[in-house]
């Protein structure tokens, strides 16, 4: 493969590994930078919607992916009381429906399965321990850790210090929720919530989340409370009575209360997003993942995005190899409205999952009403969105 068509990524997380692979697929060369000096199992607990299992499968991991995944039979919604408000039915109803698996998945496997798939090609070298200062551009492409490209990616996260390169002052900023997370056997739970569903429990200031993961060995359980506490991060030490202290049990059902006593080990961290952008990069730099559009966990879809990011840059080089910055711009104008409309997406979920009691009746009033099916319709166009030439013209 020609040096001239290298393209160098910082950042090899979900989506930074994911644009590695798409990008060899597609006929470049990847250098792939890591500040850490190894890459270790780490998260917990992600939800991968046919949006993204589409393009994981394209890519040909399904069969390092199938050992650890778990596919959900529904999303069950409840009060924090127990009450059951709406069941939102997956599985095989959502494959038919968009031609591909709605996942749950350890986050740890995931990256274990995109690192086993970049390690074995023989387009893409990995350099851990290095980390992204600064890049400089010229006329045959940009330079950048002793690496030169015809372009840069910049998926390292949040708290992306190449969007910062790229002259973007805005900061994430902190929305006054804590989630804890943390991972218990499923022979220790009890059997309701071993059903092989997504369950979500809504209460005033808090709500619960917790699914089955490494091939439904493990459930992953993620409580999520408003709070003051602000520390970037992402593994905090939690008090498991604190946690306890904000599911009352004057508002919580005691199985929850149960559950939420089980883990031994508790991990939290402060959730942030921004603002969307009104651009991404420039030249032959762009920005991919957490790094351009960082969103709240209340949609699912954090990894998602970032995997489409990866296939729609991948597929705009390929539409332009021989000017990487228009490549550039076409994939930012494909991505930018509809990373935003999943940002906003997540922050209302928020806002919805969080209602006052007064609120939370209407809420509870209509997703009683709503069938499962039609529940389900309301995420076509997420769920069942594909890499298009429509998409690539900024038409989603």
């Amino acid at each position: 493969m020609a040096s001239s068509r290298n393209v160098i990524v910082a950042g090899a997380g979900i989506g930074g590994l994911t644009a590695a692979l798409t990008l060899a697929q597609s006929g470049f060369r990847v250098t792939l930078l890591e500040q850490a000096e190894r890459l270790e199992e780490t998260g917990a607990g992600i939800q991968l919607a046919p949006n993204a299992t589409r393009i994981l499968t394209a890519l040909g991991l399904d069969a390092r992916l199938r050992p650890d995944v778990f596919a959900p039979s529904a999303v069950a919604i409840r009060t924090a009381g127990g009450g059951r408000l709406a069941r939102i039915p997956l599985g095989d109803d959502a494959e038919r429906r968009y031609g591909a698996p709605y996942w749950s998945i350890h986050r740890g496997d995931l990256q274990a399965a995109l690192l086993g798939a970049v390690r074995a090609s023989s387009d893409i070298v990995l350099r851990l321990g290095t980390r992204l200062e600064d890049f400089a551009m010229h006329g045959s492409g940009v330079s950048a850790a002793g690496e030169h490209g015809i372009a840069l990616i910049g998926a390292d996260g949040l708290w992306s210090n190449l969007r910062t390169r790229l002259g973007h002052r805005a900061e994430p900023q902190f929305r006054q929720r804590t989630a804890w997370r943390a991972l218990v056997p499923a022979a220790m739970v009890a059997p309701e919530f071993r059903t092989g569903e997504v369950q979500l429990w809504l209460g005033r200031n808090a709500h619960l989340v917790h699914y089955p993961v490494k091939g439904g060995a493990l459930i992953n359980i993620v409580a999520i409370v408003n709070d003051d506490w602000a520390q970037p991060g992402w593994s905090a030490a939690g008090e498991r009575n604190e946690l306890l202290a904000r599911y009352a049990s004057q508002d919580w059902a005691k199985p929850v209360r149960e559950l939420l006593a089980l883990p031994d080990r508790w991990l939290k961290w402060s959730l942030y997003d921004l603002a969307p952008l009104r651009q991404w990069g420039a030249g032959p730099v762009t920005l991919l993942g957490d790094a351009a559009h960082p969103m709240l966990p209340f949609l699912a879809q954090g990894a998602a995005m970032a995997i489409e990011d990866a296939a729609v840059l991948a597929n705009s080089l390929v539409l332009k190899p021989e000017y990487p910055a228009a490549a550039m711009r076409l994939y930012e104008r494909a991505r930018l409205g509809r990373t935003t409309k999943v940002q906003n997406a997540a922050r209302g979920n928020g806002r919805i999952y969080h209602l006052t009691a007064a609120e939370a009746l209407l809420r509870d009033l209509l997703l009683r009403l709503a069938s499962g099916k039609m529940l389900l319709r309301r995420y076509d166009w997420l769920y069942d969105w594909r890499l298009a030439p429509s998409a690539l013209a900024g038409e989603e």
